[in-house]
C-alpha cells in the first residue's frame, strides 16, 4: 500500500499542476524486476524483508504549444532546448516555461524573478544607458524576439538569447515544476543561432494529460482499497487462530 499511495501523491501533483506553464509531469515506478521475482517467489533477503522501495522520474517529453499574442511569452520548438535563468545568487536553472516579465531591474525574467539569460548576459530591455527611466515611466516597451534568439526592444537590439541543448534531461535536478538545475552529470551545449526556434506569442503548456492521469488515479485507489481489504482479511484470521489456539 505504501508505493500505491507514493504514486497517488505524484499522480495528485500532476493534476495540480495541469495549467501549469513548462511544468514536466512526473512518474513512480517500484523496485526493479529481479527484486520483485525474489519476493513473488519468498526468496530471503532484502526483497522481503524491506518495504518496497518506490522511486519517480521526471517525463521531459514536450507540451502542446498555445498562442496567447503576448510579446513576453515564448516558446521552444525543439524539444532538447532550453532558457537559461539565474537567480540573485547567480545559480543557474534551465526551463521550457517562457512565460516571461517585464523585472522591476528593466530586465526580462520569470514570474519569480529570476533573471533571462542572453549570450553576453541579462537581457535588459530599460536601461538608463538607453535614456530611459526606471521604473514610473508611461513609455512602452514593445518586444521582438527573432527566430534566432535575437531580442530588440523598440526596434533596439538589446541582446541574443542563450538557449542549450541537454542530451541527458533526466540527470536535471527538479527546482520547481518547470525549472531544473543542472548536475555533475548533465550534459550541456550552446545552441547555434542557426538550430534555435523561438516563437514568440506562444507558451509550452504541461505535459500533463489530465485524462490519463485520472484514470490511472481511479485505478491506484482501486488497489489501494484493495490492499486495505487484504490487511483486514489477515488481521480477522489472526484473530481467529488467537482465539482457537485459547479454545485448546
Amino acid at each position: 500500500m505504501i508505493p500505491q499511495q507514493t504514486r497517488l501523491e505524484v499522480l495528485a501533483n500532476n493534476i495540480a499542476n495541469a495549467n501549469t506553464v513548462g511544468f514536466k509531469r512526473e512518474s513512480a515506478f517500484e523496485q526493479s524486476l529481479i527484486e520483485a521475482r525474489e519476493n513473488l517467489n519468498s526468496v530471503r533477503g532484502d526483497a522481503e524483508t524491506e518495504d518496497t522501495p518506490t522511486y519517480s522520474y521526471t517525463d521531459f517529453s514536450s507540451g502542446a504549444l498555445e498562442r496567447t499574442g503576448n510579446g513576453f511569452d515564448l516558446a521552444l520548438g525543439k524539444n532538447d532546448q532550453y532558457f537559461l535563468l539565474n537567480d540573485d545568487n547567480g545559480k543557474e536553472y534551465y526551463t521550457r516555461a517562457g512565460h516571461f516579465t517585464l523585472l522591476g531591474n528593466g530586465t526580462l525574467g520569470s514570474p519569480d524573478g529570476k533573471i533571462l539569460m542572453g549570450e553576453s548576459g541579462p537581457i535588459t530591455l530599460l536601461s538608463s544607458e538607453y535614456g530611459e527611466q526606471l521604473p514610473n515611466d508611461e513609455k512602452a516597451v514593445t518586444l521582438r524576439v527573432e527566430t534566432n534568439g535575437e531580442v530588440f526592444a523598440n526596434e533596439r537590439p538589446v541582446g541574443k538569447l542563450q538557449i542549450f541543448s541537454i542530451d541527458n534531461p533526466q540527470s536535471l535536478q527538479r527546482h520547481t515544476g518547470s525549472q531544473f538545475a543542472a548536475s555533475d552529470e548533465t550534459n550541456i551545449t550552446p545552441v547555434g543561432l542557426q538550430d534555435i526556434a523561438v516563437k514568440q506569442g506562444y507558451v509550452e503548456n504541461s505535459n500533463v494529460n489530465i485524462i490519463s492521469e485520472m484514470v490511472e488515479m481511479i485505478q491506484l485507489q482501486r488497489l489501494f482499497e484493495a490492499g486495505q481489504k487484504v490487511i483486514s482479511t489477515n488481521d480477522g484470521t489472526l484473530d481467529r487462530s488467537i482465539d482457537m489456539s485459547r479454545f485448546a
